[in-house]
Protein backbone atom coordinates (compact mmCIF):
# COMPACT_ATOMS: atom_id res chain seq x y z
CA UNK A 1 0.00 0.00 0.00
CA UNK A 2 3.03 2.45 0.94
CA UNK A 3 6.08 2.20 -1.36
CA UNK A 4 9.39 3.18 -0.35
CA UNK A 5 9.00 6.62 -1.62
CA UNK A 6 5.60 7.26 0.38
CA UNK A 7 7.63 6.37 3.81
CA UNK A 8 10.44 8.56 2.87
CA UNK A 9 8.26 11.31 1.87
CA UNK A 10 6.13 10.87 5.51
CA UNK A 11 9.20 10.58 7.60
CA UNK A 12 10.45 14.62 5.83
CA UNK A 13 6.51 15.50 6.93
CA UNK A 14 7.06 14.02 10.22
CA UNK A 15 4.29 11.86 9.92
CA UNK A 16 4.73 8.53 10.98
CA UNK A 17 3.26 5.13 8.47
CA UNK A 18 0.74 4.14 11.33
CA UNK A 19 -0.74 7.84 11.56
CA UNK A 20 -1.73 7.56 7.82
CA UNK A 21 -3.35 3.81 8.62
CA UNK A 22 -4.87 5.25 11.04
CA UNK A 23 -6.60 7.88 8.96
CA UNK A 24 -7.42 5.48 5.99
CA UNK A 25 -9.21 3.24 8.90
CA UNK A 26 -11.11 6.32 9.69
CA UNK A 27 -12.08 6.90 6.06
CA UNK A 28 -13.33 3.28 5.85
CA UNK A 29 -15.28 3.22 9.73
CA UNK A 30 -16.45 7.36 9.89
CA UNK A 31 -16.65 8.76 13.13
CA UNK A 32 -19.53 8.11 15.50
CA UNK A 33 -21.75 10.88 16.61
CA UNK A 34 -21.89 12.23 20.31
CA UNK A 35 -24.60 10.96 22.75
CA UNK A 36 -26.07 13.76 24.22
CA UNK A 37 -27.75 14.66 27.89
CA UNK A 38 -28.60 18.01 26.86
CA UNK A 39 -28.12 21.97 25.64
CA UNK A 40 -26.51 23.67 28.15
CA UNK A 41 -28.60 26.24 29.57
CA UNK A 42 -28.36 28.77 32.00
CA UNK A 43 -28.53 26.69 35.63
CA UNK A 44 -28.08 23.54 33.57
CA UNK A 45 -24.71 23.80 32.33
CA UNK A 46 -24.37 27.77 31.77
CA UNK A 47 -22.78 30.02 34.69
CA UNK A 48 -24.73 33.52 34.75
CA UNK A 49 -22.66 35.64 36.74
CA UNK A 50 -24.34 37.90 39.24
CA UNK A 51 -22.72 41.27 40.21
CA UNK A 52 -21.07 40.20 43.25
CA UNK A 53 -20.21 37.03 41.09
CA UNK A 54 -18.20 39.57 38.62
CA UNK A 55 -16.66 41.60 41.09
CA UNK A 56 -14.70 38.41 42.68
CA UNK A 57 -13.93 37.37 39.44
CA UNK A 58 -13.07 40.61 38.13
CA UNK A 59 -10.82 40.64 41.38
CA UNK A 60 -8.96 37.62 41.45
CA UNK A 61 -8.15 38.23 37.72
CA UNK A 62 -6.37 41.33 38.73
CA UNK A 63 -4.78 39.97 41.61
CA UNK A 64 -2.90 37.35 38.84
CA UNK A 65 -1.97 39.65 36.69
CA UNK A 66 0.06 41.53 38.87
CA UNK A 67 2.55 38.47 38.85
CA UNK A 68 1.11 35.87 36.66
CA UNK A 69 1.97 34.66 33.38
CA UNK A 70 -0.72 35.32 30.56
CA UNK A 71 -0.41 34.70 26.65
CA UNK A 72 -2.90 35.62 23.85
CA UNK A 73 -3.25 32.73 21.31
CA UNK A 74 -4.72 33.70 17.90
CA UNK A 75 -5.83 31.16 15.24
CA UNK A 76 -5.35 33.93 11.77
CA UNK A 77 -3.91 31.52 8.82
CA UNK A 78 -6.84 32.00 7.26
CA UNK A 79 -7.36 33.99 3.95
CA UNK A 80 -9.77 36.36 3.70
CA UNK A 81 -11.64 34.75 -0.03
CA UNK A 82 -14.44 33.63 1.80
CA UNK A 83 -15.22 37.59 2.90
CA UNK A 84 -15.53 38.56 -0.74
CA UNK A 85 -17.86 36.17 -2.30
CA UNK A 86 -20.39 38.06 -3.80
CA UNK A 87 -17.99 40.31 -4.94
CA UNK A 88 -16.16 38.00 -6.76
CA UNK A 89 -18.99 36.69 -8.27
CA UNK A 90 -19.96 39.80 -9.38
CA UNK A 91 -16.81 40.73 -11.19
CA UNK A 92 -16.38 37.06 -12.80
CA UNK A 93 -20.20 37.33 -13.56
CA UNK A 94 -21.81 38.70 -17.19
CA UNK A 95 -23.86 41.75 -15.08
CA UNK A 96 -22.09 45.04 -14.95
CA UNK A 97 -24.14 46.99 -12.39
CA UNK A 98 -24.82 45.27 -9.04
CA UNK A 99 -28.34 44.39 -8.39
CA UNK A 100 -30.34 46.55 -6.37
CA UNK A 101 -30.21 45.23 -2.75
CA UNK A 102 -26.85 43.06 -3.46
CA UNK A 103 -24.33 42.90 -1.13
CA UNK A 104 -22.43 44.40 -3.88
CA UNK A 105 -24.45 47.27 -4.78
CA UNK A 106 -24.46 47.67 -0.53
CA UNK A 107 -20.51 47.97 -0.66
CA UNK A 108 -20.92 50.60 -3.66
CA UNK A 109 -23.31 53.01 -1.52
CA UNK A 110 -21.53 52.85 1.19
CA UNK A 111 -17.85 52.28 0.01
CA UNK A 112 -16.88 55.95 1.61
CA UNK A 113 -17.60 54.33 4.90
CA UNK A 114 -15.25 51.35 4.37
CA UNK A 115 -12.67 51.81 6.14
CA UNK A 116 -9.94 51.10 3.10
CA UNK A 117 -11.54 53.62 0.91
CA UNK A 118 -8.72 56.03 1.02
CA UNK A 119 -6.53 52.52 0.18
CA UNK A 120 -8.40 51.79 -2.74
CA UNK A 121 -8.73 55.27 -4.17
CA UNK A 122 -5.23 55.53 -4.58
CA UNK A 123 -4.65 52.32 -6.17
CA UNK A 124 -7.75 53.30 -8.85
CA UNK A 125 -6.13 56.39 -9.61
CA UNK A 126 -2.51 54.63 -10.29
CA UNK A 127 -4.69 51.84 -12.59
CA UNK A 128 -7.21 53.80 -14.58
CA UNK A 129 -6.59 57.37 -13.78
CA UNK A 130 -9.72 57.98 -12.10
CA UNK A 131 -10.51 57.81 -8.24
CA UNK A 132 -13.68 55.68 -6.88
CA UNK A 133 -16.29 58.53 -7.00
CA UNK A 134 -14.95 59.24 -10.95
CA UNK A 135 -15.43 55.57 -11.41
CA UNK A 136 -18.86 54.90 -9.92
CA UNK A 137 -20.26 57.66 -11.45
CA UNK A 138 -19.12 56.61 -15.01
CA UNK A 139 -20.78 53.67 -14.09
CA UNK A 140 -17.42 51.23 -14.31
CA UNK A 141 -18.75 49.50 -10.99
CA UNK A 142 -16.67 46.53 -11.72
CA UNK A 143 -13.41 48.49 -11.82
CA UNK A 144 -14.17 49.76 -8.50
CA UNK A 145 -15.17 46.10 -6.88
CA UNK A 146 -12.18 44.87 -8.68
CA UNK A 147 -9.75 46.85 -7.43
CA UNK A 148 -10.58 45.75 -3.60
CA UNK A 149 -10.11 42.20 -4.37
CA UNK A 150 -8.33 41.39 -7.75
CA UNK A 151 -4.48 41.45 -7.23
CA UNK A 152 -3.47 44.52 -9.20
CA UNK A 153 -5.14 46.39 -6.61
CA UNK A 154 -5.62 45.53 -3.41
CA UNK A 155 -5.35 42.03 -3.35
CA UNK A 156 -7.95 41.42 -0.28
CA UNK A 157 -9.19 38.36 -2.43
CA UNK A 158 -6.01 36.81 -1.52
CA UNK A 159 -4.80 38.30 1.71
CA UNK A 160 -5.27 36.88 5.31
CA UNK A 161 -7.73 38.42 6.92
CA UNK A 162 -5.46 39.42 9.64
CA UNK A 163 -3.90 42.03 7.58
CA UNK A 164 -6.96 43.86 6.29
CA UNK A 165 -7.99 47.39 7.04
CA UNK A 166 -11.08 46.94 9.34
CA UNK A 167 -11.01 49.73 11.17
CA UNK A 168 -10.99 53.58 10.56
CA UNK A 169 -10.34 56.02 13.54
CA UNK A 170 -11.28 59.53 14.11
CA UNK A 171 -7.60 61.04 13.14
CA UNK A 172 -7.63 59.35 9.79
CA UNK A 173 -5.45 56.07 11.15
CA UNK A 174 -7.23 52.63 9.98
CA UNK A 175 -6.25 49.12 11.97
CA UNK A 176 -6.13 45.43 10.81
CA UNK A 177 -7.51 42.61 13.26
CA UNK A 178 -3.57 42.07 13.53
CA UNK A 179 -3.39 45.60 15.51
CA UNK A 180 -6.45 45.30 17.45
CA UNK A 181 -6.03 42.21 18.94
CA UNK A 182 -2.78 43.56 19.68
CA UNK A 183 -4.42 46.57 21.25
CA UNK A 184 -7.02 44.20 23.50
CA UNK A 185 -4.00 42.28 24.67
CA UNK A 186 -2.67 44.96 26.11
CA UNK A 187 -5.65 46.34 27.94
CA UNK A 188 -6.76 42.25 29.08
CA UNK A 189 -3.55 40.54 29.29
CA UNK A 190 -0.54 42.46 30.09
CA UNK A 191 1.66 41.30 32.89
CA UNK A 192 4.87 42.75 34.24
CA UNK A 193 4.75 45.75 31.88
CA UNK A 194 4.72 43.12 28.55
CA UNK A 195 1.98 41.82 26.35
CA UNK A 196 2.71 37.77 25.13
CA UNK A 197 0.75 37.56 21.95
CA UNK A 198 1.36 34.40 19.55
CA UNK A 199 -0.89 34.12 16.01
CA UNK A 200 -0.71 31.21 14.28
CA UNK A 201 -0.02 32.36 10.46
CA UNK A 202 -0.20 30.51 6.77
CA UNK A 203 3.68 29.96 6.01
CA UNK A 204 3.19 32.12 2.96
CA UNK A 205 1.99 34.20 4.80
CA UNK A 206 4.89 34.64 7.13
CA UNK A 207 6.52 37.47 5.66
CA UNK A 208 3.67 39.58 5.14
CA UNK A 209 2.95 39.15 9.00
CA UNK A 210 6.59 39.61 9.75
CA UNK A 211 6.44 42.82 7.81
CA UNK A 212 3.32 44.51 9.40
CA UNK A 213 4.24 43.50 12.93
CA UNK A 214 7.97 45.38 12.23
CA UNK A 215 5.91 48.65 10.89
CA UNK A 216 3.05 48.93 13.85
CA UNK A 217 4.73 47.60 16.90
CA UNK A 218 6.72 50.25 17.87
CA UNK A 219 3.91 52.74 17.56
CA UNK A 220 1.70 50.78 20.16
CA UNK A 221 4.13 50.14 22.02
CA UNK A 222 4.63 53.99 22.57
CA UNK A 223 0.70 53.93 22.35
CA UNK A 224 0.38 51.69 25.66
CA UNK A 225 3.66 51.72 27.60
CA UNK A 226 4.59 48.42 27.29
CA UNK A 227 6.59 45.72 25.58
CA UNK A 228 5.43 43.58 23.34
CA UNK A 229 6.45 39.59 23.00
CA UNK A 230 5.06 38.71 19.83
CA UNK A 231 5.45 35.35 18.37
CA UNK A 232 3.71 32.99 15.31
CA UNK A 233 4.04 29.60 14.48
CA UNK A 234 2.28 27.68 11.14
CA UNK A 235 0.36 24.80 11.37
CA UNK A 236 3.07 21.50 11.55
CA UNK A 237 3.31 19.25 8.22
CA UNK A 238 2.82 16.25 10.94
CA UNK A 239 -0.48 17.46 11.56
CA UNK A 240 -1.99 17.05 8.01
CA UNK A 241 -4.15 14.31 6.65
CA UNK A 242 -4.13 11.71 3.90
CA UNK A 243 -6.42 12.57 1.44
CA UNK A 244 -8.81 9.25 0.32
CA UNK A 245 -10.51 8.20 -3.15
CA UNK A 246 -13.90 7.61 -2.98
CA UNK A 247 -13.59 4.04 -2.35
CA UNK A 248 -11.16 4.56 0.81
CA UNK A 249 -7.83 3.76 -0.74
CA UNK A 250 -5.09 6.42 -1.00
CA UNK A 251 -5.46 9.58 -2.99
CA UNK A 252 -2.27 10.41 -5.00
CA UNK A 253 -1.68 13.00 -7.86
CA UNK A 254 -0.56 12.80 -11.25
CA UNK A 255 2.80 11.76 -10.31
CA UNK A 256 1.57 9.34 -8.18
CA UNK A 257 2.53 11.35 -4.81
CA UNK A 258 0.42 10.97 -1.74
CA UNK A 259 -1.99 14.11 -1.23
CA UNK A 260 -2.29 15.91 1.99
CA UNK A 261 -4.57 18.65 3.37
CA UNK A 262 -4.24 20.78 6.07
CA UNK A 263 -6.26 18.72 9.18
CA UNK A 264 -8.33 21.91 10.20
CA UNK A 265 -8.12 24.16 13.12
CA UNK A 266 -7.75 21.48 15.74
CA UNK A 267 -4.44 20.65 14.52
CA UNK A 268 -3.52 23.69 16.55
CA UNK A 269 -3.79 21.83 19.70
CA UNK A 270 0.04 20.98 18.83
CA UNK A 271 0.66 24.90 18.47
CA UNK A 272 -1.05 25.31 21.69
CA UNK A 273 0.58 23.23 23.98
CA UNK A 274 4.62 24.68 22.63
CA UNK A 275 3.07 27.95 24.75
CA UNK A 276 5.25 28.58 27.47
CA UNK A 277 2.50 30.19 29.24
CA UNK A 278 0.26 29.33 32.06
CA UNK A 279 -2.97 31.35 31.40
CA UNK A 280 -3.75 31.44 27.51
CA UNK A 281 -7.13 33.49 25.85
CA UNK A 282 -7.83 31.75 22.66
CA UNK A 283 -9.95 34.30 20.06
CA UNK A 284 -10.26 34.07 16.38
CA UNK A 285 -8.90 36.81 14.62
CA UNK A 286 -11.83 38.37 12.94
CA UNK A 287 -13.55 38.86 16.29
CA UNK A 288 -12.63 42.78 16.78
CA UNK A 289 -14.02 46.20 17.57
CA UNK A 290 -12.71 49.60 17.76
CA UNK A 291 -11.18 50.66 20.64
CA UNK A 292 -14.31 52.87 21.68
CA UNK A 293 -16.27 49.51 21.32
CA UNK A 294 -14.48 47.18 23.65
CA UNK A 295 -15.43 48.18 27.00
CA UNK A 296 -17.85 44.95 27.67
CA UNK A 297 -14.90 42.92 25.70
CA UNK A 298 -12.38 44.06 28.63
CA UNK A 299 -14.50 43.17 31.17
CA UNK A 300 -15.27 40.07 30.05
CA UNK A 301 -11.95 39.00 29.69
CA UNK A 302 -11.36 39.73 32.89
CA UNK A 303 -14.66 37.64 34.31
CA UNK A 304 -13.84 34.65 32.44
CA UNK A 305 -10.44 34.55 32.92
CA UNK A 306 -11.30 35.00 37.31
CA UNK A 307 -13.55 32.39 36.88
CA UNK A 308 -10.71 30.06 35.89
CA UNK A 309 -8.63 30.56 38.70
CA UNK A 310 -11.33 30.47 41.01
CA UNK A 311 -11.84 27.03 39.69
CA UNK A 312 -8.47 25.92 39.51
CA UNK A 313 -7.94 27.55 43.01
CA UNK A 314 -10.76 24.87 44.75
CA UNK A 315 -9.09 21.88 42.01
CA UNK A 316 -5.73 23.05 43.87
CA UNK A 317 -7.12 22.85 47.15
CA UNK A 318 -8.94 19.58 46.74
CA UNK A 319 -6.17 18.33 44.79
CA UNK A 320 -3.87 18.85 48.25
CA UNK A 321 -6.13 17.98 50.67
CA UNK A 322 -6.61 14.76 49.20
CA UNK A 323 -2.77 14.01 48.71
CA UNK A 324 -1.95 14.88 52.12
CA UNK A 325 -4.42 12.79 53.43
CA UNK A 326 -6.57 15.47 55.28
CA UNK A 327 -9.81 15.21 53.27
CA UNK A 328 -12.47 14.82 55.50
CA UNK A 329 -15.97 13.95 54.66
CA UNK A 330 -17.47 17.12 54.57
CA UNK A 331 -14.55 17.85 52.06
CA UNK A 332 -15.40 15.01 50.06
CA UNK A 333 -18.76 15.93 49.92
CA UNK A 334 -18.14 19.69 48.86
CA UNK A 335 -15.62 17.93 46.20
CA UNK A 336 -18.47 15.83 44.61
CA UNK A 337 -20.62 19.22 44.72
CA UNK A 338 -18.31 21.07 43.26
CA UNK A 339 -18.17 18.33 40.10
CA UNK A 340 -21.84 18.20 40.00
CA UNK A 341 -22.13 21.88 39.62
CA UNK A 342 -19.27 23.63 39.10
CA UNK A 343 -17.97 21.08 36.69
CA UNK A 344 -20.67 20.16 35.62
CA UNK A 345 -20.02 16.68 35.51
CA UNK A 346 -22.68 14.30 35.55
CA UNK A 347 -22.00 10.64 37.12
CA UNK A 348 -24.12 8.99 39.49
CA UNK A 349 -22.47 6.89 42.25
CA UNK A 350 -19.87 8.95 43.83
CA UNK A 351 -21.21 8.75 47.27
CA UNK A 352 -21.09 4.92 46.89
CA UNK A 353 -17.30 4.98 46.43
CA UNK A 354 -14.83 3.85 49.04
CA UNK A 355 -12.78 7.00 50.11
CA UNK A 356 -9.43 5.39 48.67
CA UNK A 357 -11.83 4.61 44.97
CA UNK A 358 -13.50 8.49 45.33
CA UNK A 359 -9.72 10.13 46.00
CA UNK A 360 -8.58 8.29 42.80
CA UNK A 361 -11.50 9.33 40.69
CA UNK A 362 -11.19 13.07 42.13
CA UNK A 363 -7.30 13.37 41.32
CA UNK A 364 -7.66 11.89 38.16
CA UNK A 365 -10.73 14.37 36.76
CA UNK A 366 -8.66 17.62 38.87
CA UNK A 367 -5.78 17.33 37.06
CA UNK A 368 -6.53 17.97 33.64
CA UNK A 369 -6.64 21.28 31.80
CA UNK A 370 -8.91 23.55 32.66
CA UNK A 371 -10.93 25.94 30.14
CA UNK A 372 -13.27 28.62 30.69
CA UNK A 373 -15.38 29.16 27.37
CA UNK A 374 -17.71 32.19 26.93
CA UNK A 375 -21.08 31.37 25.52
CA UNK A 376 -23.61 33.90 23.79
CA UNK A 377 -26.84 34.08 23.90
CA UNK A 378 -28.64 32.30 20.44
CA UNK A 379 -29.58 35.55 18.20
CA UNK A 380 -29.20 33.71 15.06
CA UNK A 381 -25.59 34.31 14.69
CA UNK A 382 -23.56 31.28 13.41
CA UNK A 383 -21.28 28.44 15.74
CA UNK A 384 -20.97 25.66 17.46
CA UNK A 385 -22.98 25.43 20.37
CA UNK A 386 -22.03 24.41 24.15
CA UNK A 387 -24.06 20.93 25.14
CA UNK A 388 -23.17 18.05 27.91
CA UNK A 389 -22.61 15.01 26.22
CA UNK A 390 -20.98 11.68 27.51
CA UNK A 391 -18.22 10.36 27.20
CA UNK A 392 -16.66 7.13 27.19
CA UNK A 393 -15.97 6.70 30.77
CA UNK A 394 -19.84 6.96 31.39
CA UNK A 395 -19.95 10.16 32.70
CA UNK A 396 -21.29 13.36 30.59
CA UNK A 397 -19.55 17.03 30.33
CA UNK A 398 -19.59 20.16 29.05
CA UNK A 399 -18.25 20.22 25.73
CA UNK A 400 -18.63 22.51 22.50
CA UNK A 401 -20.21 20.31 19.36
CA UNK A 402 -20.63 21.03 15.71
CA UNK A 403 -23.68 19.64 13.65
CA UNK A 404 -21.21 17.35 12.06
CA UNK A 405 -20.97 15.50 15.57
CA UNK A 406 -24.88 15.56 16.03
CA UNK A 407 -26.74 12.62 15.06
CA UNK A 408 -29.72 14.68 13.39
CA UNK A 409 -31.57 11.44 12.47
CA UNK A 410 -32.71 11.50 16.50
CA UNK A 411 -35.93 13.78 17.04
CA UNK A 412 -34.79 14.09 20.27
CA UNK A 413 -31.44 15.75 18.86
CA UNK A 414 -33.05 18.04 16.13
CA UNK A 415 -35.31 19.57 19.23
CA UNK A 416 -32.41 20.26 21.33
CA UNK A 417 -30.46 22.06 18.42
CA UNK A 418 -33.62 23.82 17.83
CA UNK A 419 -34.43 24.80 20.98
CA UNK A 420 -30.46 25.85 22.18
CA UNK A 421 -29.96 29.05 23.93
CA UNK A 422 -26.42 29.94 23.20
CA UNK A 423 -23.82 29.22 20.88
CA UNK A 424 -20.11 29.37 20.63
CA UNK A 425 -18.63 32.84 20.00
CA UNK A 426 -14.78 30.93 20.45
CA UNK A 427 -14.18 33.39 23.62
CA UNK A 428 -12.29 30.66 26.02
CA UNK A 429 -9.51 31.18 28.23
CA UNK A 430 -7.16 28.29 29.43
CA UNK A 431 -4.95 26.94 32.05
CA UNK A 432 -2.28 24.84 30.49
CA UNK A 433 -0.26 23.48 33.57
CA UNK A 434 -0.77 20.97 35.88
CA UNK A 435 -1.12 20.70 39.75
CA UNK A 436 3.21 20.63 40.24
CA UNK A 437 3.72 23.67 37.51
CA UNK A 438 4.61 21.25 34.89
CA UNK A 439 2.62 22.10 31.18
CA UNK A 440 0.06 18.88 30.15
CA UNK A 441 0.95 17.13 27.28
CA UNK A 442 -2.33 18.52 25.40
CA UNK A 443 -2.37 15.57 22.99
CA UNK A 444 -3.46 13.31 26.22
CA UNK A 445 -6.55 15.28 26.11
CA UNK A 446 -7.65 14.82 23.00
CA UNK A 447 -10.52 12.51 21.84
CA UNK A 448 -9.71 11.32 18.47
CA UNK A 449 -13.38 10.00 17.75
CA UNK A 450 -14.61 13.38 17.17
CA UNK A 451 -12.68 14.13 13.64
CA UNK A 452 -14.94 14.26 10.66
CA UNK A 453 -15.08 13.62 6.80
CA UNK A 454 -15.81 15.85 3.94
CA UNK A 455 -15.68 15.89 0.20
CA UNK A 456 -13.49 18.11 -1.59
CA UNK A 457 -11.16 17.80 -5.66
CA UNK A 458 -7.83 18.24 -6.10
CA UNK A 459 -7.08 18.94 -10.03
CA UNK A 460 -10.84 17.95 -10.88
CA UNK A 461 -10.95 14.82 -9.29
CA UNK A 462 -13.15 14.06 -6.04
CA UNK A 463 -11.28 13.18 -2.82
CA UNK A 464 -12.68 12.54 0.44
CA UNK A 465 -10.79 14.63 3.38
CA UNK A 466 -10.12 14.12 6.93
CA UNK A 467 -10.37 16.80 9.73
CA UNK A 468 -8.76 16.52 13.16
CA UNK A 469 -11.17 16.99 15.90
CA UNK A 470 -11.71 20.68 16.24
CA UNK A 471 -9.65 22.94 18.57
CA UNK A 472 -12.18 23.71 21.08
CA UNK A 473 -14.48 20.55 20.77
CA UNK A 474 -12.72 17.37 20.14
CA UNK A 475 -9.25 18.28 20.72
CA UNK A 476 -10.29 19.74 24.13
CA UNK A 477 -12.78 17.15 24.84
CA UNK A 478 -10.93 15.93 28.18
CA UNK A 479 -10.97 19.13 29.99
CA UNK A 480 -12.65 20.30 32.40
CA UNK A 481 -15.02 23.24 31.21
CA UNK A 482 -16.94 25.63 32.50
CA UNK A 483 -19.27 27.58 30.30
CA UNK A 484 -19.78 31.42 31.15
CA UNK A 485 -22.55 33.66 29.82
CA UNK A 486 -21.08 36.56 28.22
CA UNK A 487 -22.78 39.93 26.10
CA UNK A 488 -23.62 39.29 22.75
CA UNK A 489 -21.94 42.28 22.37
CA UNK A 490 -18.27 40.83 23.08
CA UNK A 491 -19.02 38.70 19.34
CA UNK A 492 -18.24 40.85 16.50
CA UNK A 493 -16.88 38.62 13.68
CA UNK A 494 -16.49 39.84 10.35
CA UNK A 495 -17.46 37.07 8.02
CA UNK A 496 -18.18 39.49 4.61
CA UNK A 497 -16.96 42.11 3.37
CA UNK A 498 -20.32 44.62 4.49
CA UNK A 499 -20.40 43.80 8.37
CA UNK A 500 -17.56 45.89 8.28
CA UNK A 501 -20.42 48.55 7.81
CA UNK A 502 -22.43 47.25 11.26
CA UNK A 503 -22.32 50.14 13.51
CA UNK A 504 -19.41 48.06 16.00
CA UNK A 505 -17.06 48.24 13.16
CA UNK A 506 -17.53 52.09 12.58
CA UNK A 507 -15.52 53.88 14.78
CA UNK A 508 -17.66 56.19 17.13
Amino acid sequence: MLTSSDLSALQARGTSEEQVLKQLHCFETGFPVLRLAGAASPGNGILVMTEAGQKEATERWNAYLAEGDVCKFVPASGAASRMFKSLFSFVDGSEDVPSEGSPVAEVIANIHRMPFYEELNEVLQKLHGKGVDQLVEAGCFKDVIAGIIKPEGLNYGALPKGLLSFHRYADGKVRTPLEEQLMEGAQTAATNGRVKVHFTVSANHMELFTKKLNEVLPGLEQHTGLKYDVSMSVQKPSTDTVAANPDNTLFRDDNGNLVFRPGGHGALISNLGDIDSTVVFIKNIDNVVPDSRRADTILYKQVIGGVLLLVNDSIVKYSQLIKDGKASDKDYADMIDFVHNTLCIKVDGLEDMSKDALADWMLAKFNRPVRVCGMVRNEGEPGGGPYIAYNADGTASPQILESTQIDMSNPENVAMMQNATHFNPVDLVCLLRDLDGKPYNLSKHVDVNTGFISSKSFAGRELKALELPGLWNGAMSDWNTVFVEVPVSTFNPVKTVNDLLRPVHQEA
